[in-house]
């Protein structure tokens, strides 16, 4: 054990050698903390004799869990007779509900739902209340819900909006239905493990007693239920060692609360902090970016990354005129790190949107490029945008039954399977296209097949695919304008759950479409099709080629050659409502960190932006990692002073900093001197 001891940094070894209590270890990007973290479990186990049935080591995926026990058995000097528990949240939700879910009052041969069995029993329960709702919507209400401690009779009883009144019902019944059937979904393995050590202190007080060494991988990544459920499992010894970095916390959209880990040693009183500063993965110039750019975070705790790999090539910027350009050109670079023996796999480009994958993925494939997309689907085979693509093969040609069917009921007109079936059989049986049978009942020349409502609503799709053919006829320049005003697609996806990203997607296919107008007044919409065809229809590599993927796709990767591209305001940074600059800059952190050796920064200027090309100004971004210097850049200003900060007041004396709120022209702190917390403006306090 001695030599694993020595393998370590002084801050590694310090905190695997930190037995009891709470420790709270912030791991920079970089910083080794799998290493730490499984050394640490090995040293409790092999050197200081815990019994590994009296460890428990929690991670977020299946990966990181499998390779974690993996490392830790190797370092354990003697096999050992049990081995330690290492497993996610949910894994370990499962293994405690198996003993003890009967003290809900069911049995444990309980069947767990999967996402797509969870979403068909909500589908048919909206159907049954007559409520039309999106389903996508619907399932992540659900799933907050559970996740907020909250039951079906209290969201009822808080609903005030229409829409979520109608999803507090389908809840309600989705609840008893599961429950009725011995059904557990993802949720629930979290929700129903608290809601028991919550109701049976004897069991709450034996669970944490047999897992008396905690510790939790990721931890700025966990929500308000899996804190809480913490909180029971170390409730009788407190030993609960928690890794993360405040920095990489990028999942605020998906219930992650970065409080958990901003306020853990506010919470847990005698906390060690132990800070893993020193980064094997990045040079020097690298880390200075994401150093500076970081900096101007107020709600952090503060740290700095040391490249232990030293100097380095500097971080390169490429501005390219728009996105068709820079793909050409990041094209171009990574042929020649190709040719010079650079393995394909070791290079990436990362986004912070999905829809901008799709000028590279064009791109590439024009300059034969191999490439392969990471964390999404392709950006023709988005749903989205195969409905666009459906709508514009029926106007190119009606007699697509496939492409027709595809977009029938899309945006909803009420227009079941039932009616389309019945549809179906009627044309085919009378030797027409969907279309002609569609267009001739609606006529008065052929039978009616399907109800009064059902008609209406097709002879208003019918209008509106003459409508768009006689403007597709006559002028390209406006069509578009036309087309999301009749067909309203927008709305359509304005309501899931991810409607934001769908949308930018489709201003990015309206805006590739007026753009190629523009550079062809004579383009037919066939021509246009066909042009796609041959960019969707692009084999998918797997191996031996270059990585494209989203900033959080990426992260906990690496790269020896990086590029980032679309930094620009409006993109990366991402504004709009719900977007959180401080969440912003920490993606760019995280984009930044995945270079080990080589990083370009890329910005344009022009893109489309909701679906018109738009001249765009440059991120801030660049400026705050004192990357470029420009007067029309905007910088936001760090706070003077932020959380942790050590301050000095003539009065109080010395205290450390538990918040900071803007204040008029200053900051108003919270700072805890020695026990007594006061709230004082920073103008009476300096840092110390």
């Amino acid at each position: 054990m001695e030599q694993i001891l020595n393998e370590l940094n002084p801050s590694q070894r310090e905190a695997v050698e930190h037995i009891d209590g709470t420790m709270l270890i912030l791991a920079g990007a970089g910083s080794g903390k799998t290493k730490t973290l499984t050394a640490r479990l090995a040293y409790l186990v092999g050197e200081v004799g815990i019994d590994p049935a009296n460890t428990l080591t929690l991670t977020f995926t299946n990966k990181a869990a499998s390779e974690m026990r993996e490392r830790a058995l190797r370092l354990m000097p003697t096999k050992v007779s049990y081995p330690p528990l290492l497993c996610t949240f949910h894994k370990f939700g499962l293994l405690f509900l198996k003993f003890h879910i009967e003290k809900l009052g069911r049995s444990n041969n309980f069947v767990i739902i999967d996402s797509d069995d969870k979403k068909r029993l909500l589908r048919s329960i909206a159907k049954e209340l007559k409520i039309d709702l999106n389903l996508s919507f619907i399932a992540s209400e659900v799933s907050k819900y559970k996740n907020s401690l909250l039951s079906p009779e209290v969201v009822i009883q808080k609903a005030e909006l229409p829409d979520y009144k109608k999803v507090a019902r389908i809840y309600e019944q989705y609840q008893a239905n599961i429950e009725e059937n011995n059904l557990v979904d993802f949720d629930d393995l979290l929700m129903l493990t608290y809601k028991i050590l919550d109701e049976n202190e004897a069991l709450r007080r034996e669970t944490s007693n047999r897992y008396k060494y905690i510790m939790v991988d990721e931890y700025q990544d966990t929500n308000e239920l899996q804190f809480r459920l913490l909180e029971h499992l170390c409730s009788e010894h407190n030993n609960l060692c928690v890794v993360g970095d405040d920095d990489q916390s990028i999942y605020g959209w998906r219930g992650a609360n970065i409080r958990n880990i901003l306020e853990f040693a506010d919470y847990f009183e005698n906390t060690k902090t132990v800070k893993l500063e020193t980064n094997y993965r990045s040079t020097e110039p690298i880390l200075k970016a994401a150093n500076a750019l970081i900096e101007h975070n107020s709600t952090r705790l503060g740290k700095k990354l040391i490249s232990h790999k030293g100097e380095g090539k500097e971080v390169k910027l490429l501005h390219s005129l728009d996105e068709a350009m820079e793909a050409k050109a990041i094209a171009h670079e990574i042929h020649g790190l190709i040719n010079s023996g650079v393995d394909p796999d070791e290079i990436a480009v990362l986004y912070r949107i999905n829809a901008l994958s799709r000028s590279l993925e064009e791109g590439f494939s024009k300059e034969g490029l191999a490439f392969k997309l990471i964390g999404g689907m392709r950006f023709y085979e988005r749903a989205e945008i195969k409905d666009i693509i459906s709508y514009f093969r029926v106007l190119a040609n009606p007699h697509d039954d496939f492409s027709l069917i595809r977009i029938i009921n899309k945006p909803k007109r009420g227009i079941g399977k039932a009616s389309i079936e019945k549809l179906q059989k009627a044309a085919f049986d009378s030797h027409l296209s969907l279309y002609e049978y569609i267009e001739q009942s609606i006529g008065g020349e052929l039978p009616v097949v399907v109800s009064k409502k059902v008609s209406g609503a097709l002879a208003k799709l019918l209008e509106d695919i003459e409508i768009l053919r006689e403007e597709m006829r006559t002028s390209m320049g406006n069509f578009i304008t036309l087309f999301e005003e009749r067909i309203k697609l927008k709305d359509h996806y304005a309501a899931m759950v991810d409607g934001f990203d769908r949308i930018l997607n489709i201003d990015e296919f309206y805006g590739y479409f007026r753009d190629a107008v523009i550079k062809n007044p004579d383009l037919t919409l066939d021509e246009f099709l066909n042009d796609i065809s041959l960019q969707s229809d692009q084999d998918q590599i797997e191996e031996n080629a270059v990585t494209i993927m989203s900033i959080h796709a990426a992260k906990g990767l690496e790269f020896e050659h990086l590029f980032v591209i679309g930094l620009e305001e409006e993109f990366f940074p991402l504004l709009g409502e719900g977007n959180n600059m401080e969440e912003e800059r920490r993606l760019g952190y995280v984009a930044i960190t995945r270079a080990k050796s080589d990083l370009t920064l890329c910005y344009v200027d022009s893109r489309f932006y909701k679906g018109r090309r738009k001249m765009i100004d440059k991120s801030r971004f660049l400026g705050e990692a004192g990357l470029i210097q420009d007067a029309s850049l905007k910088i936001t200003k760090q706070a003077a002073f932020k959380k942790g900060d050590l301050v000095k007041h003539k009065i109080f004396g010395i205290g450390r900093v538990q918040a900071a709120t803007k204040s008029g022209k200053e900051y108003k702190l919270l700072i805890n001197f020695g026990g007594n917390k006061k709230e004082i403006l920073s103008s009476f306090v300096q840092s110390i």
